[in-house]
């Protein structure tokens, strides 16, 4: 799925993201410096229904946001995997014990920056990735990865 927005529709975009990748447990984000994944990450979550204020994990590495899913409370962990220099330093952060919760049902992960871990990553996941066509637009593509 291609979706091209802009900020006066971002809200759409999240939502379409959403339908395309809600039995996804794992969601990346790639994209270069400044596309927009957090921004695009704050849209999803207030689409969510999450009223977390949503921001940046580059310094944490992950925020944990709370969601009301079909009667069941689920943290959303949201990762910035950009200062990461090594698979080994993503697991001594705990980011491999995140995307375990998430496969087992029990979490949702959403991780900018996959590539600098990307060993880490197992299907099924959505890969999403950001591209910057002008000043305002971007475009938005999703590849499901299911099991190999």
């Amino acid at each position: 799925m291609k979706h091209t927005y802009t900020l006066s529709n971002i809200d759409e975009a999240a939502a379409a993201l959403w339908r395309e990748c809600r039995s996804y447990p794992v969601i990346t984000l790639s994209g270069g410096l400044g596309a927009g994944k957090t921004t695009l990450v704050s849209h999803l979550c207030h689409t969510l229904g999450i009223t977390d204020a949503v921001s940046s994990p580059t310094f944490a590495l992950v925020n944990e946001y709370r969601l009301q899913l079909e009667g069941k409370e689920l943290p959303v962990f949201h990762m910035d995997w950009y200062r990461l220099k090594n698979v080994d330093e993503a697991i001594d952060a705990g980011m491999e014990d995140h995307l375990e919760q998430a496969r087992s049902g029990d979490a949702i992960c959403i991780v900018e920056w996959p590539e600098k871990a990307a060993r880490l990553l197992r299907p099924p996941y959505a890969a999403v990735t950001i591209d910057i066509l002008g000043d305002e637009e971007r475009e938005l593509s999703i590849q499901l990865v299911d099991h190999p």
